[in-house]
C-alpha cells in the first residue's frame, strides 16, 4: 500500500511539474514577444501623433 501511495505521489508531482514548466515557457514567450511589440507600438503612436496631426 505504501508503494502505491509513493507511486501516486510521484505521478502527481510529475504531472504538476510538466504543467508548471509548460506554463512558464508560455508566459516567458508571451512576455518576450509582448514587451518589444508594445514598445514599437508606443513609438509608432508617438511618431504618428507628432508628424501626422
Amino acid at each position: 500500500m505504501l508503494s502505491f501511495i509513493d507511486d501516486l505521489a510521484g505521478a502527481i508531482y510529475d504531472v504538476f511539474s510538466v504543467l508548471l514548466k509548460g506554463l512558464s515557457y508560455i508566459l516567458a514567450g508571451m512576455i518576450i514577444v509582448a514587451v518589444p511589440l508594445y514598445v514599437i507600438m508606443w513609438i509608432l503612436m508617438f511618431v504618428s501623433e507628432q508628424f501626422f496631426h
